[in-house]
């Protein structure tokens, strides 16, 4: 019983603090877009606009819902949850921390360690593909099934060197589990570079960032919206709510995936050539453990809104022939070169 209510506890925190933060990257898109450019952004809503994601919310709880004549309600209503839960879901097995101990008790900072956690972020996030291409069928609108259909397959082409990047991290640190691999990127190697995988796995990491930025939809991998058909893509016809899921789950995706680049590729929690938990308490190492992992995070979620405002959107034929011309060779090459090395190191 007493392992249910920790777990339970554990559900409720992480999704409370991913949905804050993905509140808050509401704020900082806009904000970090008005400063590129030279304009102020949002700053009439609470000191310096901080309460405009609050009055976005009540905004899309408060409008009309409009369905379209002809839509197919069914699919119309389905969309955006299955865009959005996933995007929640795949959380269950990332590390937000190292661990807590309280009465003897260790209590570790992920709602559950599964052995295949590393599979299950994959099959949850293909999910989403379901959400995209229903939204835009359902709408029974001409655009949003083409933005549907160009979205659905940039997602399938970028999950094939997603999954060969990270199988390579699986071949140098010998497990599935996303926190044994972030427990093994302690310490150094080569008696000098931490031991990150983005040092081991420099060819892999770069091939992740790009598919994450392909699978997140942001821009240069903007396929759902296209400049001659000048709207948004599979969630055209959406507004009130079912629209708020879509962007909001678009928001969560974005930290999903960012917690991922930090626990496979930047160490997780730690910090190189020293370690802080050895003058630290079990309570306060945990929770300073959470603080570096999302000090982490927090870069990697500026640098979306950093390349969203900075690169022009791709055309459907670029992005496409550079999934399967360049990022699959490429990883397909780096899966290769990464076993044989191990292999030749055993």
């Amino acid at each position: 019983m007493e392992g249910w209510v920790i777990a339970i506890i554990k559900v409720v925190f992480i999704w409370v603090w991913v949905l804050l933060i993905a509140t808050v990257m509401t704020w900082v898109e806009r904000r970090g877009a008005a400063m590129m450019q030279d304009r102020l952004g949002p700053n009439r809503a609470g000191p310096f606009g901080l309460f405009q994601p609050l009055a976005d919310g009540i905004k899309l709880f408060t409008k009309e819902e409009v369905l379209p004549k002809k839509a197919h309600k069914v699919l119309w209503n389905l969309g955006p949850l299955l865009f959005a839960l996933p995007a929640f879901s795949a959380y269950a097995v990332v590390p937000f921390g190292d661990k807590i101990i309280l009465g003897g008790k260790e209590i570790i900072l992920q709602v559950s360690d599964v052995n295949i956690g590393f599979l299950y972020v994959l099959a949850i996030g293909s999910l989403a593909v379901y959400g995209i291409v229903l939204g835009g069928w359902g709408s029974n609108n001409k655009f949003s099934i083409l933005g549907g259909l160009r979205s659905t397959a940039q997602l399938i082409s970028y999950e094939v060197p997603l999954g060969l990047a990270l199988l390579a991290v699986v071949f140098v640190y010998g497990s599935f589990s996303l926190r044994d691999i972030a427990l093994a990127q302690q310490g150094t190697f080569l008696g000098f570079l931490p031991n990150w995988g983005v040092f081991k796995q420099p060819l892999g990491f770069i091939l992740y960032m790009v598919a994450i930025y392909a699978e997140a939809n942001r821009v240069p991998f903007d396929l759902p919206e296209a400049e001659s058909e000048i709207v948004a893509g599979y969630h055209t016809e959406y507004g009130s709510m079912e629209l708020g899921l879509y962007l909001f789950g678009e928001y969560v995706n974005l930290v999903t995936l960012s917690t991922l680049v930090v626990v496979l590729y930047f160490g997780a929690w730690h910090i190189p050539y020293i370690d802080i938990s050895k003058f630290l308490g079990p309570v306060s190492w945990g929770i300073v453990s959470f603080l570096i992992l999302y000090l982490k995070v927090a870069f990697f979620l500026w640098l979306f809104v950093w390349v969203r405002w900075t690169i022009p959107r791709f055309r459907y034929d670029q992005v496409m022939g550079l999934g399967w011309k360049a990022l699959i060779p490429l990883a397909l090459f780096n899966l290769f070169i990464t076993a044989l090395f191990i292999q030749l190191s055993a």
